[in-house]
């Protein structure tokens, strides 16, 4: 199983291309869907303010930040605890533009060249629940996600819940891992035959709604295996 790494940056505003600074990174790991306790947190000195508005969501004022690192200064270690892993971020591209302006202004490489792959959260609910609002909060309250101690927007608590968020957006994968080293029933399981011929089985066709939640959920099954979804394969191959 792969390496994941749940990513989420605060930032100074909006336009990294017109020079907002990232001011705090906050990662969560984990591995075989599992969390190792193998956490990122640190806070940015940006050398400069933040927009009033920036100030509003995340709370973290220049003051706060005078006395913290250069992002420069840490560039190589954030390179060393990212490499290699597939980066869960919710809406990637604000993060990944504003992470690898940071790293171009270090003169370090970009994000794409250390890490497997990124994937947006943001993407795959809008997939799963097309026309609903599927912001991180949108989706806690969805999922059941405890959120009640987010006052600000905070990196590494942002990064939490979308570890759990992400969690229940593929929970449906857990059910593909079937154990399949005996045949045996457990132990102390009664197994009853069932003549399902005294029966009339009504033959129930799924409407077209349903074909299309069916077909958004084969698309993110898809896109968190790599293509290899069972189903789809097999489909094919009853069709060739």
């Amino acid at each position: 199983m792969s390496r994941l790494i749940v990513l989420d940056t605060e930032t100074t505003g909006l336009s990294a291309e017109n020079g907002d600074r990232v001011i705090e990174l906050g990662c969560v790991e984990l591995f075989n869907r599992k969390l190792t306790g193998n956490d990122l947190h640190i806070y940015f000195n940006p050398e400069r303010e933040s927009h009033e508005d920036a100030l509003k969501v995340h709370g973290l004022t220049t003051d706060f930040l005078r006395d913290k690192p250069k992002f420069a200064t840490l560039g190589n270690d954030i390179i060393e605890y990212l490499r290699g892993a597939e980066l869960i971020i919710h809406n990637a591209a604000f993060d990944v533009g504003f992470l690898n302006k940071e790293f171009e202004r270090a003169g370090l490489p970009p994000l794409r060249t250390f890490v497997s792959e990124v994937t947006d959260t943001l993407a795959m609910a809008k997939l799963v629940y097309p026309g609903k609002r599927n912001s991180l909060d949108a989706l806690c309250d969805r999922f059941g996600v405890d959120r009640s101690n987010r006052t600000f927007h905070g990196a590494k608590l942002d990064a939490q819940l979308l570890a759990d968020v992400y969690i229940n957006l593929t929970r449906g994968q857990d059910a593909l891992l079937i154990d399949v080293a005996s045949n045996e029933p457990a132990q102390g399981t009664t197994i009853v035959a069932v003549d399902l011929s005294q029966f009339e089985l009504p033959v129930i066709v799924a409407g077209e709604q349903e074909l299309s939640a069916h077909e958004a959920v084969l698309t993110q099954l898809d896109k968190s295996s790599g293509g290899r979804t069972l189903f789809r394969q097999n489909s094919e191959k009853a069709v060739a």
